[in-house]
C-alpha cells in the first residue's frame, strides 16, 4: 500500500515538474546553507585545536612585556622584562615538568644565491620535548651544542624549500645575519595554523647562539617567552598563579604596579576560541534554517493548492472505500517526498560549497555524517509539519462535496 502512494505521489510530483522544482527551491537553500555553516564553524573548531594542540599540551605561555626603543612603544614581547634566570626560577615551581625560554628573531636567511625572510627561534634542547615537535630528516642540537653556543641549525620544511628546492639541505650552510649556520635537521610539517600562519616557516637553534650572535645588544641578556609545560591540566591554574606571583617577586614589582610580562593558558584560549566559534556557527545556521521555514511554508501552500486541484479525486477514493487515514497518508507522503528531495539536492551543494570554501580559506571543512542526518531528520520533521494541516484539510472533505466540485 505505502509503496502504491509511494508511486503516486512521485507521479504527481513529475506532473507539475515547475511547481514541484520551486516548491523545493526554499528547501534547498535552506539545507545548503545549513550544511555549508556547519562545515566551516566545525573546520574553524578542529583549525582552533590543532593550532594550539601544535604548541603542546597543558602548556603556559610566559611572555615578556612591551619595550620603548628609540622613543618608539613596542608590543608585548618587545620589551627585556624576562631572563634567562626567570626560567630557572619557573623550572623549580611545583607540577612544572619542563621549561623552554626562547627567543624569536626576525631575520633574513641566505642559502647561496637563494634569500628567505624567516623567524629564527633560538631554543635549549628542552623546547623540542615541551612543543612535541621532533625533525623529520636529521636530529637536534645536544646540551653540549646548546652550552658551546654551536652554530648549528634545524630548518622547517617552508625554509628549505625556498632556499634549497629540490636539494638535500642537510649539512649544508646557511647564513643568518651575516653569521654561517649548519643544517643537522629539518622539522615534520605541521601546516598552516589558525589565521593562517605558517609554522614551518621558521628555523631553531641553540638558545646561546642567539642571545650571543643574532640577537642585539639591548636584548642579549633577555628572552621573548618562556614555554612551561604543566604535569596535568587540573593544575594549570594553580601554576599560572604561582608564576605570576615568583616573577613578581622577582621583578621587584609593587603591589600596586601592572605586571611586566605575561602568562597565557593554552587551554583556556582553546576552550573560549571553541566556545565562540560553536556560536557563531550555531547563530549563521540559526539564520540560514529560516529559509528551511520557508520552504516548508511554500510546501503547505502548495500541498493546500494541490488539494484544491484533486477534490474531485479525493471524493471518488472516499466514494469506493479509501478511508480517511489513506487519504491523510497520501498527502503527507507527498509533502515528505518534496522535503526530502528537496534536502538531498541541498546537501549536495552545501557539500560542493563547504570543498570549495575549504581551498578558498586554507583550511578543512568537510561535512560531517552527524550534519547530513540531521539535515534529513530536520527536513522530514517540516514536510510532515508543514504537509499535516493540507493532508488533514483533504482528509475531512464531504465525499458527497467533493464529488460535486
Amino acid at each position: 500500500m505505502i509503496s502504491a502512494m509511494l508511486a503516486e505521489a512521485w507521479g504527481a510530483l513529475i506532473a507539475n515538474r515547475l511547481r514541484s522544482a520551486l516548491t523545493m527551491l526554499g528547501m534547498i537553500i535552506g539545507v545548503a546553507a545549513v550544511i555549508l555553516m556547519l562545515a566551516i564553524g566545525g573546520g574553524v573548531q578542529k583549525q582552533v585545536a590543532d593550532s594550539i594542540a601544535g604548541l603542546g599540551s597543558n602548556m603556559l605561555i610566559v611572555t615578556a612585556g612591551s619595550g620603548r626603543q628609540g622613543g618608539f612603544m613596542g608590543g608585548a614581547g618587545t620589551g627585556a622584562t624576562l631572563r634567562l634566570d626567570d626560567a630557572d626560577k619557573i623550572a623549580r615551581l611545583e607540577h612544572v615538568v619542563a621549561v623552554a625560554p626562547t627567543a624569536n628573531i626576525p631575520a633574513q636567511v641566505v642559502a647561496g644565491p637563494a634569500n628567505w625572510a624567516t623567524t629564527v627561534t633560538g631554543a635549549p634542547p628542552a623546547w623540542f620535548t615541551v612543543q612535541d615537535w621532533r625533525p623529520a630528516d636529521g636530529r637536534t642540537f645536544s646540551d653540549m651544542e646548546e652550552r658551546a653556543a654551536a652554530r648549528v641549525a634545524l630548518i622547517g620544511q617552508t625554509v628549505a624549500d625556498n632556499l634549497f628546492g629540490a636539494n638535500d639541505p642537510m649539512g649544508q650552510s646557511v647564513r643568518i645575519k651575516g653569521t654561517s649556520f649548519t643544517v643537522i635537521g629539518i622539522m615534520s610539517k605541521r601546516g598552516q595554523g589558525f589565521g593562517g600562519m605558517d609554522r614551518d616557516d621558521l628555523i631553531v637553534v641553540p638558545l646561546t647562539t642567539a642571545l650571543r650572535q643574532l640577537q642585539g645588544n639591548f636584548f642579549r641578556r633577555s628572552i621573548r617567552s618562556v614555554s612551561v609545560a604543566v604535569d596535568s591540566a587540573e593544575n594549570l591554574d594553580s601554576t599560572e598563579e604561582a608564576i605570576t606571583q615568583t616573577l613578581r617577586r622577582a621583578h621587584k614589582l609593587d603591589r600596586n604596579a601592572a605586571d611586566d610580562f605575561s602568562v597565557t593558558n593554552l587551554t583556556a584560549v582553546t576552550d573560549t576560541l571553541s566556545t565562540t566559534t560553536a556560536a557563531i556557527s550555531a547563530l549563521l545556521a540559526a539564520i540560514g534554517s529560516i529559509s528551511l521555514v520557508v520552504g516548508g511554508i511554500g510546501i503547505m501552500n502548495i500541498m493546500l493548492v494541490s488539494v484544491t486541484e484533486r477534490t474531485r479525486e479525493i471524493g471518488i477514493r472516499m466514494a469506493i472505500g479509501a478511508p480517511r487515514s489513506a487519504i491523510r497518508l497520501q498527502f503527507l507522503l507527498e509533502a515528505l517526498m518534496l522535503s526530502l528531495l528537496g534536502c538531498s539536492i541541498g546537501v549536495g551543494l552545501g557539500t560542493l560549497g563547504a570543498t570549495a570554501a575549504s581551498g578558498a580559506i586554507g583550511f578543512d571543512t568537510s561535512v560531517t555524517l552527524f550534519a547530513v542526518v540531521v539535515a534529513f531528520a530536520v527536513s522530514a520533521s517540516i514536510g510532515i509539519f508543514f504537509g499535516w494541516y493540507p493532508a488533514t484539510r483533504a482528509a475531512k472533505l464531504s465525499p458527497i462535496e467533493a464529488l460535486r466540485s
